[in-house]
């Protein structure tokens, strides 16, 4: 009787698991064909973290195995989510102010010298 129970156990299907397979590496393959076509850098940056947002989003449900947890656990662990964007939010604008210290040519390089004879 306990082998017919250990068969039954691993006898389900991976359906799931593949399906779920299936839409990150579609999401990859989106973002990736995302960095290549020519667009406004902020459509495009806006476009790829909503995308990375899905990504993380079904990882942490399926693979982590949150979609199945108590939702005490659930509660915990969504508000930690929300401090870390709102902090990406805080530390975001320093980017700015970082793109204007590296060194900007005033003018142009001086032409090479072409000698006369």
């Amino acid at each position: 009787m306990s082998a017919y129970v250990e068969e039954e156990h691993f006898a389900g299907s991976n359906k799931l698991f593949t399906s779920i397979w299936f839409w990150l590496v579609l999401l990859t393959l989106v973002e990736i064909g995302l960095a290549y076509k020519p667009m406004p850098i902020h459509f495009m940056l806006t476009i790829l973290m909503g995308l990375s947002i899905i990504k993380a989003a079904l990882i942490v449900a399926y693979f982590m195995h949150l979609k199945f947890e108590r939702l005490s656990l659930i509660l915990t662990i969504v508000p930690m989510l929300v401090i870390c964007i709102c902090l990406f939010f805080v530390f975001f604008p320093d980017s700015f102010r970082s793109s204007d210290l590296r060194y900007k040519y005033k003018e142009k390089p001086p032409a090479a010298a072409t000698e006369t004879p």
